[in-house]
């Protein structure tokens, strides 16, 4: 479901700004989507974090080695790509 701000009552947008802890403007559109989560075991999610250890392993023994200054600006290229403001913390 998508509305305009201007479009909520006073109680749905006192709801809407209760829940996202600001206040909502009125060129704004407020989504409200719900979902179930993933039922996922405790075993299965252990299960998956051996199979990533296992894949992580089997990259970093074929990756080439670059020092941690080049890794750190690998991540912060790679967070710019996605967040263009992106500045890394010092």
């Amino acid at each position: 479901m998508i509305c305009n701000a201007e479009d909520l009552s006073p109680a749905q947008k006192a709801a809407v700004e209760t829940l996202l802890g600001r206040t909502v403007q009125q060129g704004e559109a407020v989504s409200v989507r719900t979902f179930e989560p993933a039922r996922v075991t405790h075993e299965r999610r252990l299960e998956i974090a051996a199979e990533l250890r296992k894949f992580f392993a089997e990259v970093d023994a074929v990756g080439q080695q670059v020092s941690e200054e080049e890794a750190e600006d690998i991540v912060t290229e790679a967070m710019r790509s996605v967040r263009p403001g992106y500045r890394p913390h010092q």
